[in-house]
C-alpha cells in the first residue's frame, strides 16, 4: 500500500509540476504576446474636426504608435467637445489663424489635415514651417502646382509629408499586391475600378468646385486611380476619359458628376474605370491576369474589406483603417518604415498629375499622353 501511496504521491507532484510548468510557459507566452508598445509614440493634432477628423479620432483610440493629443479648428464649440471627449489639454488647442504657434509647443509631433481640398496647400506649409510633420487628407492639392510645392516646402523644413491613402495599409488589399507581385496572377491584363455614391446635400464643400477643385473624381475617384496603380504595379503612360452630367443644377460647371477614364500601362495592360456622384453601390475592383484574378467588393469603404481570388477567398484579419494607418505612420515617421505602397507626398503628387490628364481627356475628348 505504501508503494502505491508513494507512487500515486509522486505522479501526482510530477502532474502538478508539469500542469505548473505548462502555465508558467503560457504566461511567458502571453505576457510577450501582450507585451505593451515601448518605443516612441507620435503625437497627433488633428486640423479639421467634421465626420471623417471624427472618425480617425475614434480609430485612434485603439492605436498603440500614435495618440491624439491636440486640436485645430475654426469652432470654438467644436474644440470644447473634443477637449471634454478626448482629454485635450487647453495649451494643444488652435484655431486657423493661430496654429503657427505649434512651432512653440513640444508635445506636438504632428498635424493631420482634414479640411477641404482648397486648404490643403497653405495650412500643409504652414505646418511644415512650424516644424511639424505633415500628414494630409487626399487629394493631397487642387492640383499638381500646388502639390509639387506642399513636396518641397516639407523638403525643405525637414519634416515628413504623408497622404492619408488607408488602403495601402488594408491587409487583404496587400495580400492582392503581394499575390501580383509573387506572379501569382501571371501577367496583368486588365483592371477595373468602380468607386461611386449619390452625393446628398447639394450645398455640401465637395459640391463646391472652389473648396473642392472638381468633383467625383476628386473625391472618390482618386480610389479606382490609385488603386489601378496599386494593382497593376505601374505607372499609366496614358488615359482617356468622357464625362456624364445629368443633373447641372447640382452638379455645377467644373464639379463633375460622372466620369468613366481609361489608362494604358508600359506593359500592355489597360484598365477602366468608373467615379461618380450620382450613382449608388459602386465599390468594386476586379484585377485580371492570363493566371488568374482578384475581385474586391467592397474594396475601398470603411467597412471590412471583403474579396476573392482565383484561389479563394481574402481571409486575412480585418482592422479598422484609420488605427492601422496611424500606427503604420508613427513608423514611417520615426523608424523610417517603407511601406509596401507608398504614402508619401510623392504619391499624391502622381494622381493629381494624371487626374488633370483625366479632366484634360474629358474636355477635349483626346488620348492625353503621359510621362513614362
Amino acid at each position: 500500500m505504501n508503494t502505491r501511496r508513494d507512487f500515486l504521491q509522486k505522479m501526482g507532484t510530477s502532474a502538478l509540476m508539469l500542469q505548473l510548468s505548462s502555465l508558467s510557459t503560457f504566461a511567458n507566452y502571453s505576457e510577450k504576446k501582450d507585451q505593451p508598445y515601448q518605443g516612441k509614440v507620435l503625437r497627433v493634432a488633428i486640423m479639421g474636426l467634421g465626420g471623417y477628423g471624427t472618425r480617425v479620432a475614434e480609430a485612434m483610440k485603439a492605436c498603440t504608435k500614435a495618440k491624439l493629443v491636440g486640436v485645430i479648428s475654426g469652432t470654438p464649440s467644436k474644440i470644447n467637445d473634443w477637449q471634454l471627449k478626448y482629454n485635450i489639454p487647453t495649451q494643444n488647442c488652435y484655431n486657423y489663424e493661430n496654429f503657427d504657434e505649434v512651432k512653440n509647443n513640444p508635445d506636438i509631433d504632428a498635424i493631420y489635415v482634414i479640411t477641404p481640398n482648397a486648404l490643403h496647400h497653405d495650412q500643409v506649409i504652414r505646418v511644415a514651417k512650424a516644424g511639424k510633420h505633415a500628414i494630409c487628407e487626399k487629394p493631397m492639392a487642387m492640383n499638381a502646382k500646388q502639390a509639387q510645392e506642399m513636396v518641397a516646402a516639407c523638403k525643405k523644413a525637414n519634416v515628413k509629408l504623408l497622404v492619408g491613402y488607408r488602403m495601402h495599409f488594408e491587409p487583404r488589399t496587400l495580400e492582392v499586391i503581394r499575390m501580383r507581385k509573387a506572379g501569382e496572377f501571371g501577367k496583368v491584363m486588365f483592371f477595373q475600378g468602380q468607386c461611386g455614391f449619390k452625393a446628398g446635400d447639394p450645398n455640401q464643400w465637395r459640391l463646391n468646385k472652389a473648396l473642392a477643385g472638381g468633383g467625383a473624381v476628386m473625391d472618390i475617384g482618386i480610389y479606382a486611380l490609385n488603386g489601378a496603380r496599386y494593382m497593376v504595379g505601374e505607372e499609366p503612360v496614358w488615359v482617356t476619359a468622357q464625362e456624364t452630367k445629368t443633373d447641372p443644377v447640382k452638379f455645377k460647371e467644373g464639379v463633375d458628376e460622372t466620369i468613366q477614364f481609361q489608362l494604358g500601362f508600359p506593359s500592355g495592360a489597360i484598365a477602366s474605370c468608373l467615379s461618380s456622384y450620382n450613382i449608388n453601390h459602386l465599390d468594386r475592383f476586379f484585377l485580371s491576369g492570363d493566371k488568374g484574378f482578384a475581385e474586391m467588393q467592397p474594396s475601398t469603404g470603411y467597412g471590412p474589406i471583403k474579396g476573392r481570388t482565383h484561389q479563394g477567398e481574402l481571409n486575412q484579419p480585418i482592422t479598422t483603417h484609420q488605427t492601422e494607418q496611424m500606427d503604420q505612420m508613427a513608423a514611417i515617421i520615426f523608424e523610417n518604415k517603407q511601406p509596401v505602397v507608398s504614402v508619401d507626398g510623392e504619391e499624391g503628387l502622381k494622381d493629381l498629375k494624371i487626374i488633370e490628364a483625366i479632366y484634360q481627356a474629358a474636355k477635349t475628348g483626346e488620348k492625353v499622353k503621359l510621362p513614362g
